[in-house]
């Protein structure tokens, strides 16, 4: 084992190979938002698109496919309205796991028709970034195939309409503060009645005697308080092809939006023009080889970004080396063994997301069939491999069949960056310890007992050395043919869409229109 780079190297700094790796997580429900009673169909329109913690952990967002965009927060910091010191003099258990509630929704996105092109660009959200606050105020970027849009989330005072000429002591028919009339006669323009008599106004809306003077109604400010989501910008008509990827950079001026062929560099402040930073697209479209699937801004080096592609590959660009960024600093792949090459090759190559760990020294991505952790100063190959359901492999001419294949599933790192975590079928995400010398390999159902399918026999990884370098592959406890739990899998359940808590082991996740959060 070379160190942290061995086996595995771990996603954070803090991680070295000194020391035992740490003990597998014992993972427990939660919360479950939006559950679905059994037998219940699930509408298309309310599919979870699309999950992402704030940078905090207090705040949680989530897309889906019908354009709306649902804001959780965290409240367990939040009940006792004491510091965690002061919790700690006084003895109260600290220990409680993270809390979410519904906090507000809005529409983010509509169903539009290209008419230049006559495509119809569907409202669905593709992803989500969470920008700086300020002054209290929540901000984010959300995006569908073509547009990306920034909103601002806010709570207001309500206003109402106070000190109108009114008799409040007056029996039902008075006008209220409010200024909204509760008799239940049929108004006309201007307060008058289809029965012309002009003493049933007198009697039910005006003094005895008439009015001395007139009082204008006046907007007064209440205590009580809505919170009001407004589109600040919409930064549209930068793509030909449908956006994949959008990145927030670490100076809080700048994010990238990415499609299959191009990737965009927008300031925040600035709607109507984009810079394109790196453009694939060839002279000739029949020379189209790969294609860009995602795309990430480093945690902390404003100038570096990473990109990766359909045939398996990440590049590393820097943005001080040039205007457009065709050549790139880096390249990661990795050399597939002699003699396996197959009809499926390419396209179970080609990833679907990658993540920079919170340290920006180690990546991961996630192809069809594994999970890959790669160290940016090392380019020879992934520094470890977990096989996510390799079970599914004597299967992948029916996955071609009926397009799960093309599947596009997401992952993520833990904070501390000892923990990797992506999802499967059948409902089902696996954790794997990334840590030097860690066997972790935990399957989990997205239910109400994620254990559920657990398997008790120990996994142990498969080592081989190439060249100098360790590497780790690991695959879990699995049978051929079957999930974990002896199951026929299920394709059409499919957990694409996952997060990981940015400070504690806490997981969300999506299962259709169900929002399932995780604790350990």
């Amino acid at each position: 084992m070379n160190g942290g780079d061995g086996g595995g190297g771990g996603g954070g700094g803090e991680v070295s190979g000194v020391g035992p790796p740490p003990s597998p997580l014992d993972w427990k429900f939660s919360q479950v938002f939006g559950e679905r009673a059994a037998g219940e169909e699930v509408q298309e329109v309310d599919i979870i698109s699309a999950i992402e913690f704030d940078k905090t952990g207090d705040h949680l967002a989530t897309g889906d496919r019908g354009g709306r965009v649902v804001l959780f927060e965290r409240t367990d910091t939040k009940d006792h309205g004491v510091n965690r010191r002061d919790m700690e003099r006084m003895d109260y258990p600290i220990s409680r796991h993270p809390e979410f509630r519904y906090k507000t929704e809005f529409q983010s996105h509509e169903p539009e028709f290209d008419y230049l092109k006559s495509l119809e660009i569907e409202e669905k959200i593709n992803k989500i970034r969470w920008c700086q606050t300020a002054n209290s105020a929540l901000f984010l970027l959300s995006t569908n195939d073509k547009t990306i849009k920034f909103w601002k989330v806010q709570e207001k005072k309500v206003k109402k309409i106070a000190d109108m000429n009114a008799d409040s002591s007056k029996s039902p028919g008075s006008v209220p503060s409010s200024g909204f009339p509760t008799s239940s006669k049929p108004y006309l323009v201007n307060g008058g009645y289809p029965d012309k008599l002009p003493n049933s106004m007198n009697d039910e809306s005006f003094p005895p005697g008439g009015i001395t003077s007139l009082r204008l109604p006046v907007v007064v400010t209440s205590q009580e308080t809505s919170l009001v989501a407004r589109c600040r910008r919409v930064y549209a008509h930068a793509h030909d092809y449908h956006i994949n990827s959008i990145s927030n950079n670490s100076d809080g001026e700048t994010f990238i939006s990415a499609d299959d062929l191009r990737i965009n560099l927008w300031n925040l402040e600035i709607s109507n023009q984009s810079f394109n930073i790196v453009d694939v697209k060839p002279q000739n479209m029949e020379d189209l080889t790969e294609v860009i699937t995602s795309a990430e801004f480093h945690p902390s080096h404003c100038n570096t970004l990473a990109y990766s592609s359909s045939k398996g590959s990440i590049r590393l660009i820097d943005l001080r080396q040039s205007a457009l960024c065709d050549s790139h600093a880096k390249l990661f792949e990795e050399q597939e063994a002699p003699g396996s090459r197959s009809f499926f090759t390419e396209i179970i190559a080609s990833i679907s997301d990658i993540k920079f760990a919170k340290d920006g020294r180690h990546i991961l991505s996630r192809d069809y069939m594994s999970l890959k952790l790669w160290d940016i100063n090392m380019d020879s190959g992934p520094v470890a491999t977990f096989q996510v359901h390799e079970y599914l492999r004597p299967k992948l001419c029916d996955l071609y069949e009926n397009d799960s294949i093309f599947d596009k599933f997401e992952c993520c790192l833990s904070g501390d960056g000892q923990r990797v975590a992506t999802g499967s079928y059948s409902n089902l995400f696996r954790v794997f310890g990334c840590a030097p010398g860690s066997t972790e390999a935990t399957t989990l159902e997205a239910s109400k007992n994620p254990m559920r399918r657990q398997v008790q026999t120990p996994t142990r990884p498969s080592r081989s050395s190439l060249s100098s370098i360790t590497r780790v592959v690991r695959r879990g406890s699995e049978s051929p043919g079957v999930d974990s739990n002896g199951n026929t899998f299920d394709f059409t359940t499919k957990l694409l869409h996952l997060a990981w808590h940015p400070s504690e082991n806490s997981i969300a996740c999506a299962a259709a229109n169900s929002l399932y959060m995780y604790y350990a």
